[in-house]
């Protein structure tokens, strides 16, 4: 690089005890070096905020190792290549990966998938055609196996991950009940994503709401929050019901987890509990890509963004995720 960039980046000050806070994260500046052979400098254009980087701030290895300490916020991020030295990677084209929350990336092209803006604006490929729309796709259809006539009911519903698993459901001849934390979002995901029914967990009493939109129980249970939701859809499993674990957003900041109580229900219901990690199926992604490409454009399926812009703001928008400030897929604007 003839031109000496200075990089600003998010960093990890100091792992959260509980509930996150604006001193678990420091705003760094620094200098970029020039590219070496096989690197290129990718200049950040949107930034993913998920759920999934509040388990990643801890330390330890679960399915992917803890941020470090003093290293750049892990985050599913996209923009432009500037330069390159890497001819798989040419300058000009986009692409995505877990290029953190910064202004600009240096990669050596390992893990870069490049993406194709005609098919979806950059935020739509860390949305509903990224890790969320991904992690939906293949925990509903090969973790939950619907069929035809069944009842799903998602937890979270009004999040990216939530209303495309409720989306696709319909699609695939399901009768569709989501939970969502507002009336205007209950509204959101009966009048824009088409479920059946939509249930307000701070007004209405999921258990009761079940019983009542599914007399014969939930044939699938796509759990994205745990605590006292999950214990409510297993007291109310179908025979041979499919629980999808793929997260348990209401205990992420919490010091002592909140345990599931009714899980015997899956013994008499003869169900099965299933985890969801997404990059289990990478190989899979551009193929499962192509078709949700294809329900978006055939307005089979709408996907909602909530824009913030500015990288100094990442720690106040991602508390958004854990609040439930946010309506639709959290994405931060550089």
């Amino acid at each position: 690089m003839s031109t000496i960039l200075k990089n600003t980046k998010v960093t990890l000050a100091k792992r959260p005890d509980g509930m996150i806070a604006p001193d678990n994260f420091k705003v760094v500046t620094e200098e970029l070096s020039d590219l070496k052979e096989g690197e290129v400098l990718i200049q950040i254009e949107v930034i993913s905020l998920d759920p999934a980087i509040r388990g990643w701030m801890n330390a330890g290895t679960t399915y992917i190792k803890g941020i470090e300490i003093g290293a750049v916020m892990r985050t599913f991020s996209a923009g432009k290549i500037v330069a390159s030295k890497n001819a798989d990677f040419p300058e000009g084209i986009s692409v995505s990966g877990l290029l953190g929350a910064q202004e600009y990336c240096v990669s050596d092209g390992k893990g870069l998938t490049v993406i194709d803006i005609s098919k979806g604006r950059a935020s739509l490929h860390l949305g509903v055609l990224g890790m969320p729309g991904m992690t939906a796709y293949f925990g509903l259809l090969r973790r939950g196996e619907p069929k035809a006539g069944n009842v799903v009911f998602i937890s979270g519903a009004a999040g990216v991950v939530g209303s495309t698993v409720g989306q696709i459901a319909k699609i695939k001849g399901c009768t569709v009940i989501g939970s969502a934390g507002s009336d205007a979002k209950c509204n959101y995901l009966k009048e824009e994503c088409g479920f059946d029914f939509a249930i307000n967990y701070k007004t209405e009493s999921i258990d009761e709401k079940l019983k009542e939109y599914a007399p014969n129980g939930v044939d699938v249970f796509y759990d994205n929050v745990g605590g006292p939701t999950l214990d409510d859809g297993l007291l109310n499993l179908a025979q041979g019901a499919r629980v999808v674990i793929c997260g348990f957003i209401s205990q992420y900041n919490k010091k002592e987890i909140y345990g599931p109580k009714n899980y015997m229900k899956i013994v008499s219901a003869r169900g099965v509990m299933n985890g969801i990690i997404v990059f289990d199926y990478v190989a899979e992604w551009p193929k499962a890509v192509e078709e949700m490409s294809e329900w978006l454009s055939s307005g089979q399926m709408k996907a909602k963004e909530h824009t913030v812009k500015g990288l100094e703001k990442f720690p106040d928008t991602l508390m958004m995720l854990y609040t439930g400030e946010n309506f639709g897929k959290l994405i931060l604007e550089i």
